[in-house]
């Protein structure tokens, strides 16, 4: 599914986010990347996400070079990946509902068929009940949930997740985990960047360990 051919990743000619990454993500596989703040977790992704190019080496994603994407496919090919991250990122002025429905209005998706998909989310991230909130009404987890069901809203081949549990409390995190979890056993390849080791032990996933913008460690769970 996720394909890094000795990636480089440079920012100002001098700075080397990422330095020969070199890596493998099967389809339908869960994925931990970890690492110190500044080890290039939040690169890779976006290199993932095509928002970031690299200086050298090759990403592909289901086997196209996503390099070579003209900008013209850029938009289409983000349409398939679902983006969790850290701070949310809600409208804060709309319903947990628009919020969600978003990324199918901005698509020109019909009406019922927003309707139908986005309940359908909201009832797999346990929120149906409160479509009609503002986010401002909600907790920080269930701000998270939000976000999470906006990201599959649109039933992504891959989903991203930066960061996802950095502000919330242990129960909250495993909470929040056991939802990728779910949506990897109907087939989802996931990824998770995160530097909460205790919990990625207890869940016991791949994990993908990064330091100083090199991979160091690619654990296999027996």
């Amino acid at each position: 599914m996720i394909a890094f051919e000795h990636v480089g990743k440079r920012y100002g000619g001098r700075f080397e986010a990422l330095a020969n990454i070199d890596f493998r993500v099967r389809r339908g596989e869960m994925v931990f990347l970890t690492g110190h703040s500044g080890a290039g977790k939040s690169s890779l992704l976006r290199l993932v996400m095509r928002l970031e190019r690299p200086s050298r080496g090759r990403v592909r994603v289901a086997g196209h070079d996503i390099d070579r994407l003209h900008h013209s496919q850029v938009p289409f090919y983000r349409r398939q990946i679902g983006v969790v991250f850290q701070d949310h990122q809600l409208l804060f002025d709309r319903s947990i509902y628009h919020n969600v429905a978003l990324p199918l209005e901005i698509q020109g998706v019909e009406h019922r068929e927003v309707a139908r998909r986005v309940r359908a989310a909201l009832d797999k991230v346990g929120l149906l009940h409160r479509e009609a909130a503002l986010p401002i009404e909600l907790s920080g987890g269930e701000q998270q949930r939000v976000g999470i069901a906006r990201a599959v809203v649109n039933k992504p081949a891959l989903l991203l997740a930066d960061e996802p549990t950095g502000n919330l409390d242990p129960q909250l995190s495993a909470d929040i985990m056991t939802l990728f979890e779910d949506f990897n056993r109907i087939g989802t390849t996931v990824m998770v960047a995160s530097h909460d080791l205790a919990l990625i032990a207890r869940l016991r996933h791949r994990t993908l360990r990064l330091h100083e913008g090199r991979l160091v460690a690619d654990e296999e769970v027996a």
